[in-house]
C-alpha cells in the first residue's frame, strides 16, 4: 500500500512524492539536481557514521562533545539533518527544528525509516523533530518537546557562493522554498536566550559573524568555521 504524500504548499516546478521508497522533493534536474530526500541509513550518512572521525569532527567539538561530556543539542536550522544525525550518532540527544514544511516532511520520513533500520534505530531514538520557525517560536518548540537545550546549533542560510555545482543545485531548492535567512540576528538572539550553556553558529570560513554580540571563540575548518557564544562550561 502506498503511503500518503504530506500536503504542503510548494513553489511552481517542485513536487513532493515517493522515489524508491523515500519521500523526495523533485524538480527539473538541470536546475535543481537529483530529487532531494533524507537518508540516515545508507549512502553518505552511513559512511560518515562509520568513518567520519567521531568526536574529532568540527561540529562535535563546537557543540562540546568531549570525553565524558555529551550535551543535549537543539539544531534550530535542521535542514536535511546531516549535522543532527552526526551529533546523535555520537550519543547526543538532539531536537531538530525546521521551518520549511516540505523539508520537515523529508526529515520526518528519513527519521521514520531510520527508526526501523537495525543499524540506525538507536541513533534515531535520540532524535526528535518539530516543524516551526525557531526565530519566532524557539521557547515554545523546546517546551513542547520537553527538551533540555544545553547547546543550540545554528546554520543559517546566507547568500554565499558554494564551489560545488551539486551543493549549488541543492541550495537552489532551499532558496526556492525558504529564501535567504534575513532574520539570522533574531535567530541568534532567540538562541542566546534559550541555550543554557552555549550557542554555536556555522559560517562560511571567510564570512563575517552574525550581527549581534561578538562570539567568544571560533573553531575553523577548511571551508567553514564555528562561532561559539558561551554562557557557562558544559562540565557544570
Amino acid at each position: 500500500m502506498s503511503q500518503p504524500v504530506p500536503q504542503v504548499t510548494l513553489p511552481p516546478g517542485l513536487t513532493l512524492g515517493y522515489v524508491n521508497g523515500q519521500l523526495a522533493l523533485a524538480g527539473d534536474e538541470r536546475q535543481y539536481g537529483k530529487p532531494l530526500s533524507v537518508d540516515f541509513v545508507s549512502g553518505k550518512a552511513a559512511h560518515r557514521r562509520q568513518f567520519g572521525g567521531g568526536r574529532g569532527q568540527l561540529v562535535a567539538k563546537a557543540c562540546g562533545l568531549t570525553k565524558g561530556i555529551t550535551p543535549s543539542v537543539v539544531d534550530a536550522t535542521a535542514g536535511l539533518g546531516r549535522d543532527a544525525f552526526v551529533l546523535a550518532s555520537l550519543g547526543a540527544q538532539v531536537l531538530m527544528i525546521e521551518r520549511v514544511a516540505a523539508i520537515a516532511a523529508l526529515l520526518q520520513d528519513g527519521l521514520t525509516r531510520a527508526a526501523v533500520a537495525e543499524e540506525t534505530a538507536a541513533i534515531a531514538a535520540r532524535m526528535c523533530l518539530r516543524h516551526g520557525d525557531a526565530a519566532e517560536q524557539l521557547v515554545a518548540l523546546v517546551a513542547e518537546a520537553e527538551f533540555a537545550p544545553q547547546v543550540i546549533h545554528l546554520d543559517p542560510m546566507f547568500p554565499h557562493r558554494e564551489k560545488s555545482a551539486l551543493v549549488k543545485k541543492e541550495m537552489r531548492v532551499f532558496r526556492e522554498l525558504a529564501g535567504d535567512d534575513d532574520d539570522a540576528p533574531r535567530l541568534l538572539a532567540a538562541a542566546l536566550e534559550v541555550a543554557t550553556h552555549r550557542v554555536v553558529v556555522k559560517r562560511p570560513r571567510k564570512a563575517p559573524p552574525i550581527a549581534g554580540p561578538a562570539p567568544q571563540h571560533t573553531l575553523e575548518g577548511k571551508t567553514s568555521r564555528y562561532d561559539l557564544y558561551v554562557h557557562r562550561s558544559l562540565s557544570r
